[in-house]
């Protein structure tokens, strides 16, 4: 069985018959959505999953930095001048 990653949970009937009472009764916490009592999705608010998405960003650039910087020895030097 697959391990539930969220305080709360809900199954999808029950999600169905009043998501906005379930929205507001998790004040913006994960909600797991269970399908025969296992997840098969999960809820978070807009905010949290743009935040989420700002921090894979971040961290995408941050490899590329990282990888970059092997690559230092060809790189070229230019003044700020003639850019």
């Amino acid at each position: 069985m697959r391990q539930v990653l969220a305080d709360f949970s809900v199954s999808i009937s029950e999600l169905k018959k009043n998501p906005s009472a379930l929205l507001t009764q998790a004040s913006g916490s994960p909600i797991a959505v269970l399908n025969h009592n296992k997840p098969a999705a999960y809820l978070i608010p807009a905010e949290t999953y743009e935040a989420l998405m700002d921090m894979l960003e971040d961290y995408e650039l941050a490899q590329l930095v990282e990888e970059r910087r092997g690559d230092k020895d060809q790189a070229i030097t230019v003044s700020l001048d003639d850019l």
